[in-house]
């Protein structure tokens, strides 16, 4: 209760001594003091005494905390608490601190406590004149229509001058002109403001800029002054047209010019300013869309450019309409025709055109023979347009210019052959004379058709075949064969055998001949023993009109085989067989001739050659066989214990690849001396008369053999003599042959072997000798249309 009581009186008191403090603050704050310093005061100048002035013992001052508490001019004052002078903190200008305001005071709040006290101190701050007029800008521009009239008035920017009172802003001054005059209206606080009145009119086109000087001064002693630099600029208005430079404007243009490529630069002025000056260009309205897609025009310099492009030969001149026109509000214009002159360009290839063309001409024309006509144009003028023609290769046919311009004809200028070039590429060359010049080719394909002009070629001037004996029937043995240059049915050829009725040609019926391809087959087998070769012709013709032929001569020669057994012509008894009895003495020495075997085989060669070989014998010691001879011999002489009698069993064998073979039986008797003398003298008369028989028929096949050698032997060297071939693959010389008879050749046909022996030749399939003197000829049994035969 009593803590309670003594709060109470406790927050009493607080309050009463408030109270009396702010009593006492307020009585103190009434005592003002004022102080007058100018701007121009340095750092550290005295003001004033606030102790002295306040009348505040100067002693106490320190203690009491004498100070200034005021924000508003801490920095700029300071208080000395010794003494307690109020000094100036740094340089101070009035129009920093107080910008426009008059008069500029600065309060001071000045406390001390114990007991405190609160007074307030004012320091005006004085003008001096340390600024000098100036205009917001040094240089000012100002626009003026030319329509302006006189007493027209243009408000100018104020002057402003930091300074107050007579230090601002006194006067301003226009310098001398003969346009404008200067007027000043005061406006108190926002001080003079400059005004100019024109005079009198302004022409732009006599002058664009009037440049005026304008001088502002203060009220200061020395006045200060500021100046301004007025650039006046003469709006225009749109009272002049445009004028071009150039009243005729010509250019010449190579047709083809690239696209931007520029043709002309047009130029107009006006003499009016901005947009009533400002030139743009165009074409005219009566230029057509054709020609504003060839040429393009700058609306900004007048630029005429390439915008599509141009060719001579379609236009070779152009006159368009341009117009100039000022960008004013109701514009002028002017129009101007330009001329351009399209200059030719050897631009355009010459063109060759067939009018007329054979593309296939008999290869019997004659020299001279038009195959075609052509014409040439260039569509270029001038030299460019000027075209020669002429052929690029060297061909037998020429051109040969007619009356009318630049048409010519191909003709042709030697014979022609088809068979040694069938087709003729022709390339025209045709070449304007500009520069550089142009050219073009053009190319046409010529056939030379074909005629009957030449025969059927055999392969062969001769023909020799070999066939062998007994061939089959029907089946085909050799071949000829025909090819004929010419084409079409003027190139197939057919075949005939000439079958003229001949001693000669007598074996030309035992053949025959596949008309379409030359197949040579016999209609029945040969017998070499019976013909050994024969002769034919065969005839060729084609199947043009006229139809042409040839002939050539075949040789055909039969081959034997071994087809004839050995015929046994000794010993041969009386019924035919083949066996003999032989008698002989016992005192025969050894050597003795018994007897002879002889043997005949129809065959020739290997097929013909015999060889004797015993089969069979009593007594392998008594008698001897010779294999080539067939002589039978003792090979000892007899003893009284030899048999009275010895069979011989002789085989008979030739030497074909299938031997074919005989025997013959010899029966030889042992007798007495007397006996066998007498016996022997009969027989050998018999043997004597079959000796001699054997030996005639032996000389005439031995003749015929030798004559069918000689004939072979000719013919074949012949052949040889006029081409040499190898027939190694089909014949093959016998290196092993022993020399016994004559010459070996070897025949292979097949799988099958075959020996021809004879005397020494070379045999081929076919003998081909460097003439045709063997060849018949033979006329043409089909007639042309005039009759005549064709050989």
């Amino acid at each position: 209760m009593e803590q309670r009581r003594y709060a109470q009186w406790l927050m009493e008191l607080t309050k009463y001594t408030l109270l009396t403090a702010l009593l006492v603050f307020d009585a103190m704050a009434r005592a003002q003091i004022q102080y007058a310093i100018s701007e121009d005061q340095k750092d550290g100048s005295a003001v004033g005494n606030i102790a002295k002035d306040l009348g505040i013992d100067h002693r106490s001052l320190k203690e009491r905390g004498f100070r200034i508490v005021s924000n508003s001019g801490e920095s700029m004052f300071s208080v000395n608490q010794n003494d307690g002078v109020l000094y100036v903190n740094g340089e101070i200008d009035r129009e920093e601190v107080c910008e426009r305001s008059t008069p500029c005071l600065i309060n001071l709040k000045i406390a001390l406590e114990n007991p405190l006290e609160i007074h307030y101190i004012i320091v005006e701050i004085l003008d001096v004149n340390d600024h000098a007029p100036s205009f917001p800008e040094s240089q000012m521009n100002l626009e003026i229509g030319e329509s302006a009239l006189p007493g027209a008035r243009f408000q100018l920017q104020a002057a402003r001058d930091s300074d107050s009172g007579s230090n601002s802003v006194h006067q301003y001054k226009l310098g001398h002109n003969d346009n404008f005059r200067l007027e000043v209206k005061d406006r108190g606080e926002d001080g003079k403001i400059p005004i100019l009145i024109l005079q009198k009119p302004i022409d732009r086109e006599l002058t664009r800029t009037i440049n005026l000087h304008i001088t502002a001064l203060d009220g200061g002693k020395p006045a200060k002054s500021g100046t301004m630099d007025i650039t006046i600029n003469v709006i225009d208005i749109n009272d002049n047209v445009p004028v071009f430079t150039k009243d005729i404007y010509s250019v010449m243009l190579n047709e083809n010019a690239p696209i931007g490529t520029t043709v002309i630069q047009v130029n107009a002025t006006d003499f009016d300013e901005g947009s009533n000056g400002e030139v743009v260009y165009s074409f005219g309205k009566n230029v057509n869309s054709k020609v504003r897609k060839l040429f393009d025009i700058n609306t900004i310099t007048g630029e005429i450019t390439v915008e599509g492009p141009l060719d001579y030969e379609d236009k070779d001149s152009y006159e368009i309409d341009i117009q100039a026109s000022d960008r004013g509000t109701v514009p002028h214009r002017t129009d101007k025709s330009i001329m351009i002159q399209i200059i030719d360009i050897n631009d355009n290839e010459p063109e060759i055109e067939v009018t007329s063309f054979s593309s296939a001409i008999p290869e019997d024309s004659r020299p001279g023979t038009t195959v075609a006509l052509l014409s040439v144009t260039d569509l270029d003028s001038g030299l460019n347009g000027k075209v020669s023609c002429f052929l690029e290769d060297n061909m037998p046919f020429k051109l040969i210019p007619s009356s009318q311009h630049s048409t010519y004809s191909l003709v042709t200028t030697s014979p022609l052959d088809r068979e040694t070039k069938c087709q003729y590429d022709i390339t025209f060359v045709a070449k304007d004379m500009g520069q550089p010049s142009l050219s073009s080719v053009k190319t046409v394909t010529v056939l030379i058709s074909d005629v009957n002009d030449n025969r059927p070629e055999f392969s062969f001037s001769l023909y020799a075949f070999y066939v062998m004996e007994n061939n089959v029937p029907g089946k085909v043995l050799f071949s000829v064969s025909a090819t004929d240059k010419d084409s079409n049915e003027n190139a197939i050829v057919s075949y005939q055998i000439w079958r003229e009725i001949t001693e000669e040609n007598k074996y030309t019926s035992f053949i025959n001949i596949n008309s379409e391809n030359g197949e040579i087959y016999a209609l029945k087998s040969f017998d070499f023993e019976t013909v050994k070769t024969f002769q034919f012709h065969v005839v060729a013709t084609d199947f043009g009109t006229p139809s042409l032929s040839s002939n050539v001569t075949v040789n055909v020669f039969i081959l034997d085989q071994n087809d004839n057994v050995p015929v046994i012509l000794h010993p041969v008894s009386t019924n035919g067989s083949a066996e003999g009895v032989e008698e002989i003495p016992r005192n025969v020495n050894a050597g003795h001739l018994v007897t002879k075997v002889r043997a005949y085989d129809a065959d020739i060669g290997y097929n013909g050659w015999l060889l004797f070989s015993l089969q069979e014998v009593s007594d392998h010691s008594l008698f001897g066989l010779d294999r080539y001879t067939g002589q039978i011999r003792t090979l000892r002489s007899f003893t009284e214990t030899d048999e009275a009698q010895h069979k011989l069993l002789i085989l008979v064998k030739d030497n074909g690849n299938i031997s074919l073979s005989a025997t013959a039986a010899v029966i030889v008797k042992v007798v007495e001396p007397k006996e066998a003398f007498a016996v022997s003298d009969v027989k050998n008369t018999v043997k004597d008369e079959e000796e001699n028989n054997v030996t005639f028929y032996l000389i005439i096949t031995l003749g015929s053999v030798s004559v069918l050698f000689v004939i072979s032997i000719v013919v074949l060297i012949a052949m040889q003599c006029s081409k040499s071939t190898d027939y190694s693959s089909k014949y093959l010389q016998d290196t092993n042959y022993d020399g016994t008879l004559c010459h070996s050749i070897q025949y292979r046909s097949g799988d099958k072997r075959y020996m021809l022996v004879g005397p020494r030749m070379s045999i081929g399939s076919t003998i081909v000798p460097g003439s045709n003197g063997n060849t018949l000829v033979i006329p043409d049994r089909r007639r042309t249309d005039s009759g005549e035969v064709s050989k």
